[in-house]
């Protein structure tokens, strides 16, 4: 990943145990009060949330189609989520309280529809560093500088699988004909080809230093909307909207594609330039029908806030919209790695409660 403000600051360890890199699922509406979908808030550590999803099938005796979420969430971490189950006709076996080691439902609602991708307003995550090797000075600098200019929306190292082979494997899959039968599998994989090619995008315009401004030519995206338009010169009006956070450039989802709905100009060819890097692959994607779709290049955490409560320890508060990931605004920061809690010494230091940007 080719960064924005430069070198990271120094090292620092993430996940260093479940609680570190908590979540909070923020939904984008308010439930309906009545109808055949129960919307349940679950709190998970340790769980992947296809298998919390599998565990509500079982207790409520349907099958797994009839639980819906708007999102996948770690596994390696404390997250509070919602799901929908569908029981037509029938009241829910289920109470608040605990499901299983490790999964608690924490509340219920009724809801006329099922839950789906597009549901969510936010993200909230508190996420807490340890053995941060890093000047303070430095880190704080570079914390209010992402709080008013926003880091690039990059596609995080989750997209890409486990071992982050996933293109490789579509490569192969698309390309060589190597057999895949899953069809979740399959899913992933193409997920996994627009997502590296919107990152090769993003990082031309990373080195290029345009990745937040509006060029002739641009499709502009409204800020947590995925409605887009052409943007043939820029005003101070434009300008004004974009140092709010109210606009970004975009970049694409490669598929299919209307050409009303393309950029012009200069970023036209950078696209093309790069998306030609990988025709075969994008025309792999066509004919599977899937249709072009554009992303914002850049993502403003809201809320950011930070403290120190030790030298060596930062916890930082903000929230995303739905799709972008918390590991791209650290990687802004550090270099991380994940090690058990107990090899993290850290001595104790004076703490100031949010002291970033709101």
């Amino acid at each position: 990943m080719i960064t924005a403000y430069g070198p990271t600051l120094g090292r620092a360890q993430l996940r260093s145990e479940p609680e570190d890199f908590r979540v909070v699922e923020e939904l984008g509406f308010v439930p309906s009060g009545s109808g055949e979908h129960y919307l349940l808030q679950v709190r998970k550590r340790g769980w992947t949330t296809p298998a919390v999803a599998r565990l509500l099938a079982e207790r409520c005796g349907v099958p797994s189609r009839q639980v819906a979420y708007a999102g996948l969430k770690d596994r390696h971490a404390e997250t509070t989520q919602w799901l929908s189950l569908q029981l037509p006709g029938q009241d829910l076996p289920l109470t608040p309280g605990p499901l299983a080691e490790g999964v608690e439902l924490l509340a219920i609602e009724r809801n006329a529809r099922k839950l789906r991708h597009a549901a969510l307003r936010a993200n909230r995550f508190a996420l807490t560093l340890r053995a941060v090797d890093a000047p303070r000075r430095a880190v704080e600098r570079r914390l209010y500088a992402i709080a008013q200019r926003g880091i690039p929306n990059y596609f995080g190292p989750q997209r890409f699988g486990r071992s982050g082979d996933n293109f490789e494997q579509a490569r192969a899959w698309l390309l060589a004909g190597a057999p895949v039968r899953d069809r979740t599998l399959r899913g992933l994989l193409l997920s996994a080809v627009r997502s590296e090619l919107f990152n090769r995008v993003l990082a031309r315009r990373v080195v290029a230093g345009t990745w937040d401004l509006l060029l002739p030519g641009e499709r502009a995206m409204l800020d947590g909307r995925g409605s887009h338009f052409a943007v043939a010169e820029l005003d101070a009006a434009l300008e004004r909207r974009l140092r709010r956070g109210e606009l970004h450039p975009s970049g694409p989802l490669a598929g299919q594609s209307d050409p009303a709905d393309a950029p012009a100009a200069g970023v036209a060819a950078l696209e093309q330039a790069v998306l030609a890097e990988e025709a075969d692959m994008v025309a792999a994607l066509q004919r599977r029908g899937l249709r072009a779709e554009r992303r914002a290049l850049r993502v403003m955490p809201r809320q950011l806030c930070w403290h120190w409560p030790a030298t060596d320890r930062l916890v930082l508060c903000f929230a995303l919209p739905p799709g972008a990931y918390a590991t791209t605004l650290i990687a802004e920061l550090f270099d991380t790695e994940s090690v058990p809690v107990h090899q993290a010494a850290s001595a104790e230091g004076s703490g100031t409660l949010c002291g970033g940007a709101q």
